[in-house]
């Protein structure tokens, strides 16, 4: 793993987030660089803008976070009352600069910028038909699959483009495209990624949440429906089914983790998803303890929720550092062990002699949360009764989540039991399938919950590895491309 922070290795990773915006009065790029800010949650490996002023589009990204890629000198260089904006969280191994997003090409209409959260399963099959009929590849993501075929398609008008190029797609995407006189955002026919739509002045905007409006003085008026696009341009914003629906099936980490809690999706604002979530765990795994404690900052609602439904007080007892953030630095394995405490500190005085529930929102390979019980029980704790928000987690995601491969997830290889017995807790319980789809207030077939119990809406094959989605035939010819040589290529 080429990410040092021992933190974010166990946790489940969003790929990215993507926003598209038409704002007559101008100033695109600096009202999405504010709306990006409000999307870092989703990915935090590198970030990008392309903004079109009407005839050329011009793009900047790079890695790193939102307000390390831009600054006041690069906004300038970028008018136009056109964007989309991406930021990024990768697989392993694909986290480079020559798959920082939008993806930039050219067509027959002009210059075009794609940005992408998702991940296609057919990606190498569409990759290598690609490049079997004569077409050139720049990135390993499949994302640049996307942008291809609708250059391709172009010539059918957007929305024909956009319909042909989802016909040929299969996986899950929410994709925002910026061509020189319009925005166009579209959804997978399953609904997997989520991508809202609403307004901001006098213009219109397309992002992966609704916190990304706030910002921007924006309101978010409706979610983009599955297999359907949204059209942004000087007549306004419309929306055309592109593909049949073929369901609808969001991903329920959206609820359980991923969006931000002020975000809203079903009409639900995920605070109070995440509360009512805590409140079912308290109800379905009660225990005698003297305080409820939450793992910064993700378990804070539930914990809360378990809190008032078990009358157990509720208290943060960890202190999370806000200024620890992705590292590229490789440790040694001292440090490895130390992750969690570079993290958390705990509040002495809170934790010795108490019992403890401690909840969090997953459990991966369960070495995060074994050094935070560690670390609790050090602080003198006397007990520590760990509640989990989401199912255990048996099932690798193909559609957009880096969690892990099926042999490293922990429920997909031991029971309750004996996960509790590598946590060192005194007890362990995770909330039910049927608990988190009560506590959303939603019907099971209205979520992906492939991951929990192996039911993918969009069928996988049994050996299919995550990498080959982005390591297909071809990337040993690619160059190697440094930050100092982006601006060329752009150029």
């Amino acid at each position: 793993m080429n990410h040092a922070d021992a933190w974010h290795a166990d946790r489940p990773k969003e790929e990215c987030g993507v926003l598209g915006l038409y704002t007559p009065g101008g100033e695109a790029a600096r009202l999405a660089f504010f709306a990006l800010f409000s999307l870092q949650h989703r990915g935090q490996e590198s970030a990008g803008l392309a903004v079109s002023d009407g005839h050329r589009v011009h793009m900047h990204r790079d890695m790193g976070l939102v307000n390390q890629v831009f600054n006041e000198e690069i906004l300038s260089t970028l008018p136009g009352h056109m964007a989309i904006g991406h930021t990024r969280y990768s697989t392993t191994g694909a986290s480079v600069l020559r798959n920082a997003q939008p993806v930039y090409c050219s067509s027959t209409v002009g210059e075009i910028a794609v940005a992408h959260n998702g991940n296609l399963v057919n990606a190498g099959a569409l990759r290598k038909e690609l490049l079997m009929s004569g077409e050139s590849m720049d990135t390993t993501a499949d994302s640049e699959v996307i942008a291809r075929l609708l250059v391709r398609n172009l010539h059918l008008g957007p929305v024909g483009a956009v319909a042909a190029t989802m016909e040929r797609l299969q996986g899950a995407y929410s994709v925002t495209v910026l061509l020189p006189n319009m925005v166009l955002g579209f959804r997978d026919p399953h609904g997997i990624r989520p991508l809202v739509a609403g307004r901001v002045g006098d213009g219109f905007m397309v992002a992966s949440e609704s916190c990304a409006f706030w910002p921007v003085g924006g309101v978010s008026d409706r979610e983009v429906g599955p297999g359907e696009v949204v059209i942004i341009d000087h007549q306004g914003m419309r929306f055309e089914q592109a593909v049949p629906r073929a369901g609808e099936t969001l991903c329920m980490f959206e609820f359980i983790y991923f969006a931000r809690p002020d975000s809203v999706m079903y009409g639900r604002e995920l605070y109070a998803v995440r509360e009512n979530m805590g409140r079912q765990l308290a109800i379905e795994h009660p225990v005698e303890a003297d305080v409820v404690v939450p793992v910064p900052d993700s378990g804070i609602p539930a914990a809360h929720g378990y809190s008032k439904q078990s009358g157990i007080p509720y208290h943060e007892v960890m202190m999370k550092s806000r200024y620890i953030h992705r590292t590229f630095i490789q440790p040694d394995q001292r440090m490895r062990e130390l992750g969690v405490r570079m993290k958390l500190a705990p509040l002495l005085g809170q934790v010795k002699g108490k019992r403890l529930v401690l909840v969090d929102d997953s459990i991966v390979r369960a070495t995060t949360t074994s050094q935070i019980v560690k670390l609790l029980f050090d602080s003198g704790a006397k007990e520590v009764h760990v509640r989990i928000t989401a199912p255990p987690i048996k099932h690798p995601c193909f559609y957009g989540i880096d969690m892990a491969s099926r042999g490293e997830l922990a429920a997909a290889t031991m029971d309750v039991e004996a996960i509790r017995n590598r946590l060192g807790a005194t007890s362990l319980g995770y909330l039910s399938i049927e608990g988190t789809l009560k506590s959303v207030g939603k019907d099971r077939p209205m979520f992906c919950l492939a991951c929990f119990d192996g039911d993918y809406p969009v069928p996988v094959t049994a050996e299919m590895e995550k990498m080959a989605f982005e390591e297909p035939p071809g990337v040993g010819q690619l160059a190697t491309v440094t930050r100092g040589q982006l601006k060329l290529i752009e150029d």
